[in-house]
């Protein structure tokens, strides 16, 4: 029936039934240039569901009906199981099906890391999530491949279709891997660990043990097993911890509650205790937390990636808000204002996914002195860079972005996981302190190259002549000053990339609104810059 005093007008359409790969003009040209052009169709097949009404629906499902934490079944046996939504099934049945937890490993081919960052950043854009049990299996394949259990686990860490049940790995198709190396006491600072593993026989690689303590940051703890840092009498070790026993008996992780958290409540996370729980030991006993941490240039890398992904996401909604919003007698994106903000939001999206696929391509090539600085810094820089941006495009759609009805509330309430989780941003920049003392020659050819870029450019030149000076200072000179130097260093390396691979009026306006003297410190303040360029590339959808 009609509401004549409810009809809605100028009230945008939902944005659906687009390709998030295609109409990415940016990530198309990237994907080609960093070696991932096989993989062209797939992203198109990936990019045209995520921008589809039904990829939409099973993430706001996702969100909005969060896992529920079933400690005991009826007759009082302890099952330790989280229920999930079947809306979160089915988005890793997909994310499965794009092999983004271990193809990379399992083909390695010229480009694989960069096809499946570019997968990574589609999937993100709709729900992030799903994503970590899957990031954390594929930084665990390395680890485990060294280890006499891949053989049997090879199969089922492969397999690219998902299987929800709760069974022994043996009895699963397919399986996923968590971790769990944080506890009250410790954060950060691993060395504090106090979960403590017997050895049952005489103990060392490949030997089981029995671990007693908790962990207080259980990530996604319906995985089928997790890697888990614990005190052996050879030292810190890590222990692969499955969900049960090779009996058929549920091993004793005891899930004491999910967290409550801000956003990510498509996932859960937990605290457990160890109650003298069964685990194998992988990597050199006494080295676990190397062995571990040598995973985190890789779930790192994924953290950058998906608040790259969340900008990006964001960025979209608000160009598509404003282009169909009437508001003083016109477009919102024909306002001056608010085609700067835009404008200035778009170089922020761009330059965070060059650099993203640049650290793909890294991975790809095995540059190992590079990925050892710039993914620290990275993941520094973007996921901090996240949290902000998120909060401007909301505030582009006014109360609209505010309400959960819409995706902008939860990519604001997502962004500041990433920034927090794999190292907090002051572990990023002592990590980036210690890339910079350690390096070496081996760092000289990514100097060379900031020297090249700095000296096409006074406001670079004067960025990098800073950078180079603050390397000269005492350890706790340095340390008080290592988020100027890893912003530094981070825009040196993306303004060489809007340079190489962005349009010049778009590399300027970058170099000029993040370098330059006069640059502003909220999205806006851009000076001369030719916004039609800049959101026709950004957004070149016409709906």
């Amino acid at each position: 029936m009609p509401w004549p005093t409810h009809e809605v007008v100028n009230q945008p359409p939902p944005l659906a039934g687009v390709n998030l790969f295609e109409a990415d003009l940016a990530l198309a040209a990237g994907v080609g240039r960093e070696g991932g052009s096989w993989h062209t169709a797939a992203l198109a097949r990936r990019g045209r569901w995520a921008g589809s009404e039904e990829a939409q629906r099973l993430a706001m499902r996702a969100n909005r009906y969060p896992p529920a934490l079933q400690t005991h079944d009826a007759q009082g046996r302890r099952v330790d199981r989280v229920e999930f939504d079947p809306a979160w099934h089915a988005l890793l049945h997909g994310l499965r099906a794009d092999g983004l937890q271990a193809r990379a490993w399992e083909a390695p081919r010229a480009g694989a890391h960069v096809a499946r960052a570019a997968s990574f950043y589609l999937h993100a854009q709709v729900e992030a999530g799903s994503l970590c049990p899957v990031t954390m299996t594929f930084a665990a394949v390395p680890v485990l491949q060294a280890e006499p259990m891949f053989a049997s686990l090879a199969p089922r860490l492969f397999c690219e279709a998902h299987d929800a049940g709760d069974r022994p790995v043996a009895a699963k198709s397919a399986i996923l891997i968590g971790m769990g190396l944080t506890e009250k006491q410790g954060g950060s600072d691993l060395r504090g660990t106090q979960t403590v593993a017997v050895p049952l026989d005489s103990g060392g690689r490949g030997q089981a043990y029995r671990l007693t303590g908790h962990k207080w940051f259980f990530s996604a703890p319906m995985c089928d097993a997790h890697l888990v840092l614990a005190r052996a009498p050879e030292g810190l070790s890590a222990f692969f911890v499955p969900r049960w026993q090779p009996d058929g008996t549920r091993n004793t992780v005891l899930i004491q509650r999910l967290k409550d958290k801000v956003g990510n409540r498509s996932n859960a996370s937990a605290e457990v205790e160890f109650s003298d729980a069964l685990g194998t030991l992988v990597g050199e006993p006494g080295r676990g937390i190397a062995t571990l941490v040598g995973m985190a240039n890789t779930t790192r890398l994924d953290c950058a990636i998906a608040s790259a992904a969340l900008m990006r996401q964001a960025l979209v909604q608000a160009i598509h808000h404003c282009r169909h919003r009437q508001a003083f007698g016109q477009p919102l994106a024909d306002h001056p204002l608010m085609r700067n903000v835009l404008a200035d939001l778009a170089l922020e999206s761009e330059a965070a996914l060059l650099l993203v696929l640049r650290l793909a391509r890294a991975f790809d090539a095995d540059e190992r002195p590079f990925l050892r600085l710039m993914t620290p810094a990275a993941k520094f820089w973007i996921c901090k860079r996240a949290i902000g941006f998120t909060a401007e495009c909301m505030e582009v759609l006014g109360g609209n972005g505010y309400v959960e009805d819409g995706p902008l509330a939860r990519l604001y309430r997502e962004a500041p996981v990433n920034s927090i989780w794999e190292g907090s941003g002051n572990v990023m920049c002592v990590d980036v302190l210690r890339a910079l003392q350690q390096g070496g020659d081996s760092l000289q050819p990514l100097f060379d190259q900031l020297a090249q870029t700095a000296g096409r450019d006074a406001r670079l030149r004067a960025l990098f002549d800073a950078l180079q000076a603050h390397l000269k200072l005492g350890p706790d000179a340095q340390q008080a000053a290592a988020r100027r130097m890893t912003q530094w260093l981070v825009l040196l390396v993306q303004a060489g990339l809007m340079q190489e691979h962005a349009p010049a009026a778009s590399a300027e306006a970058f170099i000029a609104s993040r370098c330059g003297e006069g640059h502003g410190s909220v999205a806006g303040c851009l000076t001369a810059f030719d916004s039609n360029a800049i959101l026709g590339r950004a957004w070149p959808v016409k709906q």
